[in-house]
């Protein structure tokens, strides 16, 4: 039953009829799921016991579907609660797998449409997306490319000044929006961050009295653990506001001022005399665009003393030059306007260029795929809390965005690295000959 419409059931009587032809089309499926129509009549698609049932609540979202017969519509429609998903949200996810399995004859496929032609008076116009207004001006702006600084705040402030109380439902305590390092996979996402700190902090082998600079320093967990753990000084950049100001009121809580300070910057925009021991980049460099890459290894390694060790931590795509997906187009859209990501050969092969030895790559992919399973269970048990804070319709972005891009990782579309690497000069960098002192 259509929960908005006010116009009868009866209003709708083909509901039967198309259930009839999807029965037809979907007979090789190797898949299953289920399928509720908005009358409240339910069948199973494929074979088996759906974990998944995709709910359209109106004969227009179902006729709007298959006409456009396009997954970013899909999912644009679950945004805006034309379409929900009742069960194993990553299930659904995974269905692409089986979608070679479906091939509907061209006879079927003209009886569907000749069937949702006639819901509600004919074809879906093609301008009435529900796409909030407030998220078009990013959006427009990075399909054009420009990259430019003050793109990237805005981008930056598009995702990331969301709201402080949002991202506290569900991060851990240490308000950590990275990939989580895990002992076994039982493990708490609270100690897992901070083994990840730990994992950070080992690898640059940082040593009292060094300097650490951290590239979009989030809410200022690195810097802050680095200095109470490690002994360092620490200087964390970031072009969020909210990050920025949560990081600054972090520092003073703890007492560290002298210790540790934070401040709204772009990396492109360190001073000409900045020098560090030690540079640490943890999620950020997907946002800097693969033009870009060159500017941003380079503004690092000016940062960075020479034989000075740099962790560059990110994700990264199966395939170069960014093949446009759905799930990119969908998280571009409206979660990371100018997101970008490349493989991790053709990262490194930047860094090299940019006069980096390479010292170590760790995957961190199954990691990332456990994290993130995390948030979505801990943001779900906080829904109602959640749409208080940001509405309905970017609480279900979040959730969609973070369970696809766990369903990503775990299929191995995605992945994301740990390279360190030392900033060259003569001689051997100075690590030690094996892995053994970052495990002890």
């Amino acid at each position: 039953m259509d929960r908005n419409s006010t116009e009868p059931q009866r209003a709708y009587p083909d509901a039967l009829r198309v259930k009839h032809i999807l029965e037809q089309m979907f007979q090789g499926y190797t898949g299953c799921l289920g399928v509720r129509f908005w009358n409240g009549e339910t069948i199973t698609l494929g074979r088996g016991s759906p974990a998944a049932t995709i709910v359209f609540n109106t004969a227009k979202s179902f006729r709007n579907f298959v006409l456009r017969r396009d997954a970013l519509h899909f999912a644009e429609a679950h945004v805006q609660g034309d379409v929900d998903v009742e069960g194993d949200l990553y299930a659904l996810l995974m269905q692409k797998a089986h979608l070679p399995s479906l091939t509907p004859s061209m006879r079927e496929l003209f009886a569907l449409l000749l069937t949702v032609f006639s819901f509600n008076g004919g074809s879906a116009q093609a301008g009435d997306s529900h796409v909030p207004a407030r998220w078009s001006k990013p959006l427009q702006a990075f399909f054009s490319r420009r990259q430019s600084k003050a793109l990237n705040r805005e981008a930056i402030s598009f995702h990331y000044d969301v709201s402080n109380d949002f991202y506290r439902l569900w991060l851990d305590e240490q308000m950590l929006y990275s990939c989580a390092y895990f002992d076994h996979p039982d493990e708490s996402l609270e100690q897992a961050q901070c083994d990840k700190l730990d994992h950070i902090c080992r690898k640059l082998r940082l040593k009292p009295g060094e300097r650490l600079l951290d590239i979009g320093c989030g809410w200022g967990a690195l810097i802050c653990w680095a200095a109470q753990h490690y002994g360092v000084s620490a200087h964390g950049i970031t072009l969020s506001r909210q990050q920025y100001e949560h990081a600054k009121n972090k520092i003073r809580d703890l007492g560290i001022e002298g210790q540790v300070t934070v401040e709204l910057r772009d990396y492109r925009d360190l001073p000409e005399d900045a020098s560090f021991d030690k540079v640490s980049s943890i999620g950020m460099f997907e946002h800097v665009g693969l033009k870009n890459l060159p500017v941003y290894f380079s503004a690092v390694r000016r940062a960075l003393k020479p034989g000075g060790l740099f962790l560059n931590h990110g994700i990264t795509n199966d395939e170069e030059g960014m093949r446009k997906t759905v799930g990119i187009e969908f998280i571009q859209r409206y979660v990371f306007p100018e997101s970008e990501l490349e493989t991790v050969s053709n990262v490194q092969r930047v860094m090299e260029q940019a006069n980096f030895e390479i010292l170590d790559v760790e995957s961190l992919r199954p990691h990332y795929a456990q994290t993130l399973r995390h948030w979505v269970n801990r943001l779900e048990a906080q829904r109602e809390k959640a749409i208080a804070l940001v509405g309905e319709a970017k609480y279900r972005v979040w959730r969609l965005y973070m369970a696809g891009c766990a369903a990503q990782f775990e299929n191995g579309d995605i992945g994301v690295y740990q390279i360190l690497a030392a900033n060259r000069r003569p001689g051997l960098a100075d690590v030690p000959l094996t892995r053994r002192d970052l495990y002890r």
